[in-house]
């Protein structure tokens, strides 16, 4: 309860619950063995004894018109429904003569958990929560793991679920993100026969990154996995919006015109069909960046950062993109002299 308090306080938990209850009324069932050994009965004569008459046991199979029945041994509800009910137990000892299992049994009244279940071979109490809003799943783990220090030295906690999957996968996107970057580079390094020209597509999209990751802070939403899909598919649209700028002005370059001129008119020229593809799937995106009710949340993840960063960044990078081909076009020519 006090590591429920405790991290019910923080910011970045909406909730934190659990379903472990230590009150349960219960019964110790206390058996006192030298007796039972002095009466001749053992320990398993006197468990199994409980467990039939209070828990039932199988005890064989029947066919009857076609079907297979199950035979349970159990004693009737009224004389199992009260504590007066172990005056009707007995078990056999070892000289064939029925005990009463009340002169070495006594229950003592006590609380407990209903059902104790088990982690890592360890006894655990289950606890679930969800990430406050403007906060990240992962804001929510470690905040987590700090209240978590505060237990004592015999506790600790281990996550399980998609919670597990995601800190055991937490160190993956970025390995995704620079595998995407790596395959984009070459694909465009393939295209223009230049290592160098391709700097000016990829110094283009961390502006619309950047807004996607601005807008998804000043809606209150959350990083999580969907929009790090968003991230991945705007990297290759914020790309194609680069590629055509950068493919008409070096096909103008190629005519004759200067490295600036070639990358003005790569602009002006590309500026319509820019416009309305990005406009397009802005508009497109609409109807879940305003969406709600249940998966609202999923949706607005996915499609805000995609959206906004689109729009920030083809805004932007109709700016940028013609200055990063003049910078990144002259080195390649000091490097190798364009053939016109």
């Amino acid at each position: 309860k006090q590591y429920l308090a405790a991290l019910s306080q923080r910011p970045e938990i909406k909730y934190a619950q659990s379903a472990f209850n230590t009150n349960y009324p219960q019964y110790n069932f206390l058996v006192n063995v030298p007796l039972a050994k002095l009466k001749g009965v053992s320990l398993t004569e006197i468990f199994g004894g409980m467990r039939g008459y209070v828990g039932g046991v199988y005890a064989a199979d029947f066919t009857k018109f076609g079907k297979q029945f199950r035979v349970m041994v159990q004693s009737p509800p009224e004389d199992r429904n009260n504590l007066q009910s172990l005056n009707k137990i007995f078990v056999r000892n070892k000289q064939g003569q029925m005990i009463p299992i009340t002169q070495f049994v006594t229950l003592e009244k006590t609380s407990g958990p209903q059902s104790v279940s088990r982690f890592n071979l360890f006894n655990s109490a289950s606890v679930s929560g969800a990430p406050n809003a403007g906060y990240s799943t992962g804001d929510a783990i470690a905040a987590v793991n700090e209240v978590a220090e505060t237990l004592p030295n015999n506790f600790d906690i281990a996550f399980s679920g998609l919670t597990r999957e995601e800190i055991s996968s937490g160190s993956q996107t970025a390995m995704i993100f620079l595998i995407t970057v790596i395959f984009v580079y070459l694909l465009l390094a393939a295209q223009y026969e230049s290592y160098i020209l391709p700097f000016s597509i990829l110094f283009s999209l961390p502006l619309g990154i950047m807004g996607a990751y601005l807008s998804q802070s000043l809606a209150g939403l959350e990083n999580n996995i969907f929009f790090q899909i968003a991230l991945i598919m705007l990297i290759g649209l914020l790309a194609k919006n680069a590629i055509l700028i950068v493919e008409f002005a070096l096909q103008e370059r190629l005519k004759g015109s200067s490295i600036t001129q070639a990358a003005i008119l790569g602009a002006k020229e590309r500026l319509r069909p820019i416009l309305m593809t990005s406009f397009a799937f802005i508009f497109g995106l609409m109807p879940l960046v305003l969406s709600t009710g249940v998966g609202s949340n999923s949706n607005r993840s996915l499609a805000t950062g995609a959206a906004f960063g689109l729009l920030i960044g083809t805004v932007l990078g109709l700016l940028v993109i013609p200055a990063l081909f003049v910078i990144f076009q002259s080195i390649q020519e000091k490097i190798k002299p364009v053939k016109q």
